[in-house]
């Protein structure tokens, strides 16, 4: 369905792909899996035609050759993409995005059939069993919902079809009842004719979903293989380049202190009244299906909700006032959001400046000017500690894969040292050693004493990294799994309400 040879792309002196073929059959769901920077947006950018590919590449859809690197409306309506930054306007209702590829019914005189365009839309998300009002703008609505949006932006009109559906990373933030219900559209997309190409960090989605895999690695094609011929273990070999351990348990759970955070009757969007203490050297993971509140905690008590926040908040070694969390902003704890692309990170800028930006106040020189010397000493050091891969700190933060972009986040946060660091979705779109990385990362600030919350509806990172574990539904707090009893079958039992 999809043939692809001698495809090949440089940027300036980096060379992102060189020579990959890559084919994918009539009827099959083709894996892509490689780590952070090895190729595969690039790889996807080329077939959407965002890119051009360097002469001589080939590429033949349905055995009909087309130019990489251009659009066709034939093309578009049998080669369709979800991409890892989604391409939505946040501006705009979920009905005014999904209009925006496939038009607005109209009437004769051409006004706009707004209630039509409604159940259309809601026809389309509801197949996720999704509650989201489609008439407000994404830019409310959560990280899960708009993934959802996407992904039924590109599924309108799709049934029947032979082409190819691309998806980039599309469960970095749907927790496993989500994830479920994608795969079963993945595979009714399959079943009805079409051909899908996967893309996912994610080893278990990959031998849950995919007939075959490949591996890119360094912008080559490592392989292409049979999933059924692999296992966990090879397939990270194959990606890394050499053994990699699959499956990450602290070796020791940190010594958890005295409280370094206290919340008591925490209300904000779906939530009702939560509260809970965090102590220092624990890391509390915070979890629920799409919509229960979880994923609003962390803005919550960092200050960063755009929505009415009531309750109270006190960090007991600063000082014994309570704060309104309605001005928690005011306690200046930092957050890693779930959105990196959009809310974590300025385009524009480069790695050193997205890093120390919150910290200016402590750079001045004098007259107020930026001391330029202790801002890139701060920079470099931090770069260093968590193991950032760039060319340099004047490198544009748009030049760094996934993963490294979430490690300056992560280095802007820790710079600031907090006694709490609240975390969303930690590990989406990265690949198994950076998101290793990032654990053992999360595990020695906990070491050192402070206090960590991860939301997260990725059982993996719970699993891996929290000491203990509210389990949210319907706004409120309706389990707490510790120690032994955090495992994924209590988890998912927990969010489903089945236990």
């Amino acid at each position: 369905m999809l043939r692809v040879a001698g495809l090949s792309k440089r940027f300036g002196g980096t060379e992102a792909l060189r020579d990959v073929d890559l084919e994918v059959a009539q009827g099959e769901i083709h894996a892509l899996i490689g780590p952070n920077g090895s190729g595969k947006s690039t790889l996807i950018k080329i077939l959407a035609g965002y890119h051009h590919a360097e002469p001589g590449a080939l590429a033949e859809l349905d055995g009909e050759p087309f130019d990489l690197g251009q659009v066709t409306a034939s093309r578009h309506d049998r080669l369709r993409f979800v991409h890892q930054e989604l391409g939505l306007v946040g501006e705009l209702s979920a009905v005014d995005n999904l209009a925006l590829s496939h038009g607005f019914a109209r009437t004769a005189l051409g006004n706009i059939r707004w209630p039509e365009m409604e159940r259309r839309t809601n026809a389309l998300v509801e197949r996720f069993g999704l509650g989201i009002d489609v008439r407000r703008p994404l830019s409310a609505a959560t990280p899960v919902q708009r993934a959802v949006v996407a992904i039924a932006a590109a599924l309108q009109g799709w049934e029947g079809r032979r082409g190819v559906l691309v998806l980039d990373e599309p469960t970095a933030v749907l927790p496993p009842g989500e994830v479920a219900r994608l795969f079963d559209i993945v595979r009714e997309v399959r079943d009805a004719g079409a051909s899908v190409l996967y893309v996912s960090h994610r080893m278990d989605e990959i031998f849950a979903l995919a007939d075959r895999v490949t591996v890119l690695r360094g912008g080559r094609r490592i392989a292409t293989r049979p999933v059924a011929d692999l296992t966990p273990r090879s397939l990270a070999a194959l990606m890394a380049g050499e053994e990699v351990e699959t499956d990450h348990r602290p070796a020791a759970r940190s010594a958890a202190t005295g409280a370094v955070l206290e919340v008591r009757d925490l209300w904000a969007g779906p939530l009702r009244g939560i509260g809970f203490d965090l102590a220092g050297g624990e890391r509390l993971g915070i979890t629920g299906l799409v919509g229960s509140g979880h994923e609003i905690v962390p803005y919550a008590v960092c200050g960063a909700h755009a929505g009415r926040v009531s309750g109270r908040l006190r960090l007991p070694q600063r000082a014994e006032r309570w704060t309104d969390a309605g001005d928690a902003g005011g306690l200046g704890l930092p957050l890693v959001p779930a959105d990196r692309a959009g809310e974590g990170v300025i385009g524009d800028f480069s790695v050193g400046e997205n890093l120390t930006l919150p910290l200016l106040h402590r750079l001045r020189a004098r007259g107020g000017r930026l001391h330029r010397r202790r801002e890139s000493s701060l920079a470099e050091d931090w770069i260093q500690r968590v193991g950032v891969r760039t060319a340099g700190r004047g490198a544009r933060i748009t030049t760094l894969s996934g993963g490294n972009q979430q490690k300056v986040v992560m280095a802007r946060c820790l710079a600031q040292r907090p006694p709490v660091l609240a975390l969303c979705e930690p590990t989406a779109g990265v690949d198994i050693a950076t998101r290793l990385q990032l654990y053992d990362l999360i595990e020695r600030q906990a070491e050192e004493g402070m206090g960590v919350i991860v939301s997260s509806s990725d059982t993996q990172d719970l699993l891996a990294l929290c000491t203990r574990v509210l389990v949210v539904r319907d706004g409120r707090i309706v389990r707490e799994l510790g120690g032994r009893e955090i495992t994924e079958p209590a988890l998912v039992h927990a969010m489903e309400g089945t236990c």
